[in-house]
């Protein structure tokens, strides 16, 4: 079955009839989704196929709540990115992340913080343990939602989209989680974080 010939309707009524091709179809057919959704969230030093793996099985095992109120692939990347969530609240400690895995607008953001003359430890403190000291000190969700807007730069309707919130709960949170990143900031300028 080529691309342009993919009938998702008639894939997902397979799939529920638990036809195992239908069912490697549909994986084949969401795989980029899913990859892309998994890759943005996830550092890069970790493998994202595990956790593709664990949201398609959710996928698979949701299939009957999905009712088609939302294009399918929406509800797909809702999975992916609760999924998402759901391994970065597992993982207590993060381990040290390469200059090599950050994006550009994180190195610029590292690069202001350890220019700062009044930087916690001024050369000895490394750039990145700067960045991941505030960022683990965020909440899962407020972690989430700050790489989302700030480092991946996507619009509040784009976060709404694969999150599952409404804006108006995206701007709410992102206002506070910015906040909580402040005020993280200036507990690590006096050196109490």
């Amino acid at each position: 079955m080529a691309d342009n010939d993919f009938d998702l309707a008639v894939c997902l009524e397979r799939v529920r009839q638990r036809d195992e091709a239908a069912s490697r179809r549909l994986v084949e057919h969401l795989q980029p989704l899913v990859g892309r959704v998994v890759r943005a969230h996830l550092p890069q030093r970790d493998d994202p196929e595990d956790l593709m793996q664990e949201v398609f099985l959710k996928v698979f095992s949701r299939l009957e709540q999905y009712r088609g109120q939302v294009p399918f692939e929406h509800w797909v990347s809702r999975v992916a990115v609760s999924t998402c969530l759901d391994r970065l609240r597992a993982q207590k400690r993060r381990p040290l992340r390469l200059w090599s895995e950050l994006s550009e607008p994180e190195q610029a953001v590292i690069d202001s913080v350890a220019a700062a003359e009044n930087a916690p430890g001024g050369s000895e403190v490394a750039a990145w343990e700067v960045l991941e000291k505030l960022l683990d000190g965020l909440a899962p969700a407020d972690r989430l939602l700050i790489t989302m807007l700030e480092l991946e730069q996507k619009s509040p309707a784009e976060v709404s989209a694969l999150t599952g919130w409404n804006s108006g709960v995206v701007r709410i949170r992102a206002f506070r989680a910015r906040r909580k990143l402040k005020a993280l900031y200036e507990k690590l300028e006096r050196g109490k974080l």
